[in-house]
């Protein structure tokens, strides 16, 4: 029996993406390596996660792509004992480990990047902290 919030809330968003039609065969590169997903964990300073959502909205989500990532949703728990008003949870994914490696490297040093964070703190930080699992997916996985 699964206990764990994020494990729930995860195996829920990707039965979603199964019925939205999301699937595919995992891709391999030169490398061998296949292609892999990552799950974030955003949690907030109290009072702060509408700003987060701003950042997002406004900003991270275009400069992620730009850099690569493949946003593929983005999630709140439902109940407050479980971070409703202080916690993003994402998916996104990459062609491999390495790709993620990168994308995160060049994202951080954009300057795009750094002046909306920058713009977006001018009240105090708004991420406490980010738990961050690479994931890959099954052979009876519907999303790949």
């Amino acid at each position: 029996m699964l206990r764990s919030p994020t494990a729930v809330l995860f195996l829920f968003a990707l039965g979603l993406l199964a019925i939205a039609g999301v699937q595919g065969r995992a891709t391999t590169d030169e490398k061998g390596s296949q292609h892999v997903f990552e799950l974030r964990t955003y949690y907030t300073h109290d009072g702060k996660l509408v700003d987060l959502h701003k950042r997002f909205r406004d900003h991270t989500c275009a400069l992620l792509e730009k850099h690569g990532a493949k946003l593929i949703g983005f999630w709140t728990p439902q109940d407050e004992k479980e971070g409703k008003t202080s916690k993003l949870i994402y998916l996104v994914s990459f062609p491999s480990r390495e790709a993620a490696v990168k994308t995160w490297k060049e994202f951080g040093q954009d300057p795009a990047w750094q002046k909306a964070k920058a713009e977006s703190e001018k009240n105090g930080p708004i991420v406490q902290k980010v738990d961050s699992v690479f994931l890959d997916p099954t052979d009876y996985s519907a999303i790949k």
